[in-house]
């Protein structure tokens, strides 16, 4: 007898972004290792029958939490590169510090769920690919001059330090920050000029 595959919710349930949402918090306020089928139906006014409807494993869950985060990422980026100064914006959204604690559980959760740090590690390359679209098209040959980089080594440059800033800001480590702040973005003025800048005169942005 042919076994029946158990039935999931629907992806676009309420109930289902719901429970991620409630997930994430739960994270945000405890750690991953806090995520249990009880506490999160719990944190959503749920019962844990529901939850196991829509999630089989906690792993499914987290993997589930992961990539819904991985989504609002890529509409963040996506906001940032269609902005009329993309390279600041990536830049500014790299460096936010409101992601902190979040940023820190998701790299924990990767190190210890090997579907998660797989997703994280896809996501992660299909992004750089993205943002490497963008820098060759909006810096071309200047990625070749004295203040250049290949579009790959700019957009690892960003994020590495980005997340330099966001992690170690994380620990109450700021030894060094601005100083890289200052750094980078004075390598970027360098790069790709301010839109202020750029409607200036040669002779006055060299005065």
């Amino acid at each position: 007898m042919a076994v029946t595959p158990r039935r999931v919710g629907a992806e676009n349930s309420a109930t289902r972004a719901l429970i991620l949402e409630a997930t994430e918090q739960l994270i945000r306020e405890e750690g991953y290792a806090a995520v249990s089928t009880r506490r999160v139906a719990a944190k959503a006014g749920l019962k844990p029958s529901l939850v196991h409807y829509y999630f089989t494993t906690t792993d499914d869950l987290l993997l589930a939490v992961s990539r819904h985060g991985a989504e609002h990422s890529d509409r963040m980026i996506e906001e940032a590169l269609r902005s009329e100064d993309p390279i600041r914006a990536l830049w500014a959204y790299l460096t936010d510090t409101s992601r902190i604690a979040i940023a820190l559980e998701f790299m924990a959760l990767a190190n210890h769920r090997k579907a998660v740090r797989a997703h994280m590690a896809e996501h992660c390359e299909a992004m750089r690919q993205r943002e490497v679209e963008i820098f060759t098209k909006l810096l071309g040959e200047r990625l070749a001059g004295p203040d250049g980089v290949p579009p790959a080594g700019l957009s690892l440059v960003l994020a590495g330090i980005g997340r330099a800033l966001v992690m170690e800001g994380g620990l109450g480590v700021t030894s060094g920050h601005e100083d890289a702040r200052a750094f980078v973005e004075q390598w970027l003025d360098k790069l790709a000029p301010p839109l202020d800048k750029r409607a200036e005169p040669a002779e006055a942005r060299q005065a």
